[in-house]
């Protein structure tokens, strides 16, 4: 009788701990970052997801997605709720403490979200301007570095930002390339800035330590470089 209570005792734990299936591929994102993760007729899809389809494949598991705030990626994958963190994720020394990084998968520039009627007329012009940006984000951190005369609004969600933009809350967005230009084609009144403030590389990460999963990642991600598949997940999912 001992026994079976301090077996039921363990099972209750390890459900209480929510463990993750092994069977069970954990990508944890943020599904507003198109063409790499947006949601389509109720479904996440993008660049990130095509490749993570390819990652469980390999390893023979059920792809499964979780959609989180973007500055909670790390944790995430940190703490083990999940396997792998994929959103347009760049190294960082600080992050690089918390998680490991795969190779660099994906490139992007940094570039600047204006109205239309706006008298903001280069990248070079918003340095004492009220600049919105993803909290977290490389533009987050480049805007903070580069810019301390200017006002930034850091909001969980880019949708946010633009809403701050159109409503005049502020005076710029600075983002990644790829995502502005779905942004700018579904919000009229909007246009990017010619030029670029900075440049960036994509990695994914996984918790730290995890090499057997790291080296598996990063296997599947060189198959996707060198056939040129990662290239073409891009043209697919930008021209939708």
């Amino acid at each position: 009788m001992k026994k079976v209570i301090i077996s039921l005792f363990i099972c209750l734990f390890l459900v209480g701990c929510g463990n993750n299936d092994d069977n069970e591929l954990v990508l944890v994102t943020e599904a507003g970052f198109a063409p790499y993760e947006y949601y389509e007729n109720g479904e996440i899809v993008g660049v990130d997801i095509d490749i993570a389809k390819e990652i469980a494949k390999k390893l023979d598991k059920k792809l499964v997605i979780k959609d989180v705030a973007f500055d909670s990626i790390i944790n995430e994958v940190k703490t083990g709720k999940a396997d792998i963190g994929a959103a347009g994720i760049s190294y960082s020394d600080e992050r690089a403490k918390q998680v490991d990084f795969t190779i660099n998968y994906a490139t992007s520039r940094q570039v600047v979200i204006v109205g239309e009627d706006s008298d903001i007329n280069s990248v070079n012009d918003i340095s004492n301007k009220a600049i919105a940006v993803q909290l977290g984000s490389v533009a987050d951190s480049y805007v903070t570095e580069n810019f301390p005369n200017a006002r930034v609004v850091r909001q969980k969600k880019y949708l946010a930002a633009i809403e701050d933009l159109s409503t005049k809350k502020v005076d710029c967005v600075v983002m990644d390339e790829l995502p502005a230009y779905e942004m700018v084609n579904s919000n009229p009144g909007l246009k990017i800035l010619d030029g670029q403030l900075a440049s960036d590389s994509y990695g994914m990460v996984v918790q730290k330590g995890n090499t057997e999963l790291l080296e598996a990642v990063n296997e599947v991600l060189e198959e996707l470089i060198s056939s040129g598949k990662i290239d073409s997940y891009i043209v697919n999912h930008s021209t939708k």
